[in-house]
């Protein structure tokens, strides 16, 4: 058996993980209607409920072998997960293949906080069907941007942001230890890198987040003080899988 996962001295959360989920079936439509401009190629179900695909799988069972491979330090005291399924699947095959080689982690603790962004009525439609189906909607976002843009019955980023730090500050504050791992969205790792760079740090840019990527930082005290980031959408363990490369435009 291993040493037991660790980073960070007791009393103090020295350690934050956040990787993106594993592509998703809903990641594979989005990029084939984006690359055909087809405008009546959509995803069904609820975006909740959205799973990996065969190639999301791979990548989430690389995520396993890197914190496998990752040492003491790189293993996580608390997992905390994001309830939609893409998320929940990414983390039982990293678990898996993670214990496979005899190391100890924690169960997953889930959080709504960690959900994607809500995209409302535009909820898993692609960029060709917006401007097909909602022109107005389509020129409404391009023009305010994605951190403030809202749909109708969704979320601009900003709002997302408000949800994280709400969660980033209890986490702090509320005696986590050592090291913390999020499975969750490229929209929640956006949002925690804008909370954990600290006051003042400016709206976020676009920033690609690919699929299964990995992010993490140290020194994060109790308060509002910037963390540092060690490393931001990593993607060198997924060599071989056919996941290295830029991920859909679906959370």
């Amino acid at each position: 058996m291993s040493e037991p996962a660790g980073g960070g001295s007791k009393g103090t959360l020295g350690r934050l993980t956040a990787v993106r989920h594993g592509e998703s079936t809903a990641n594979v439509v989005f990029g084939r209607a984006v690359a055909a401009q087809d405008t009546e190629l959509i995803v069904g179900g609820s975006d909740a409920q959205v799973p990996l695909s065969p190639r999301g799988l791979r990548e989430a069972e690389a995520l396993g072998r890197r914190l496998a491979d990752g040492g003491p330090e790189g293993r996580p005291g608390l997992v905390v997960c994001s309830p939609y399924l893409r998320a929940r699947q990414t983390w039982d095959a990293m678990a898996a293949v993670a214990r496979e080689s005899g190391h100890t982690l924690p169960a997953c603790t889930v959080d709504e906080r960690l959900r994607d962004r809500e995209m409302g009525v535009l909820e898993l439609l692609p960029p060709p069907a917006l401007r097909a189906r909602a022109p107005q909607e389509a020129a409404r976002r391009k023009r305010l941007g994605e951190w403030f843009y809202r749909p109708p019955g969704g979320e601009s980023l900003a709002d997302v942001t408000l949800r994280v730090r709400d969660f980033l500050t209890e986490l702090r504050s509320g005696g986590a230890e050592g090291h913390v791992l999020l499975v969750a969205h490229d929209s929640v790792v956006v949002a925690v890198r804008h909370v954990l760079a600290g006051i003042g740090d400016p709206v976020p840019a676009d920033v690609p987040v690919p699929n299964a990527s990995v992010s993490w930082w140290e020194d994060l005290g109790p308060g509002g003080a910037a963390a540092r980031l060690v490393e931001f959408a990593s993607v060198s363990h997924l060599t071989g899988t056919g996941g290295d490369r830029e991920p859909g435009t679906l959370g």
